[in-house]
């Protein structure tokens, strides 16, 4: 498998399983994709580690799904590989809002793990 098949392969899993935890609206199984000292920026303040990851989605509304692309990737080092992503965050009872995501993927001993999430919203 090439490099670029290869990250795109781990982001899929990763991104995967995010999106299934945020369908699902289980806030501290997207949360245990991250690392204990992730970066988490999403569409309000930013928030170090789990916990801040676990809270963020906890308050995102019921309903709310995910939809992704992959745009680009890039394997940095034997043990990152950085995503960027368009994503639709689509409600019950408002416009989907599209956004892009820069992501970077740590691996540790056990699995890959996002280290850096930054979502932008071009208007």
């Amino acid at each position: 498998m090439n490099s670029t098949a290869h990250s795109e392969a781990v982001l899929r899993d990763v991104l995967d399983r995010w999106k299934a935890a945020v369908d699902a609206h289980e806030p501290q199984r997207a949360a245990s994709l991250f690392t204990e000292d992730a970066i988490f920026q999403g569409l309000h303040p930013y928030a170090v580690g789990r916990q801040g990851v676990a809270e963020y989605y906890d308050s995102q509304p019921l309903g709310m799904t995910a939809a992704y692309r992959i745009l680009e990737t890039r394997r940095i080092a034997d043990d990152a590989v950085l995503g960027y992503l368009s994503v639709d965050f689509s409600f019950t009872d408002r416009p989907t809002l599209s956004v892009l995501l820069g992501t970077l993927l740590k691996r540790a001993t056990d699995g890959w793990y996002i280290s850096h999430y930054q979502v932008s919203r071009l208007d």
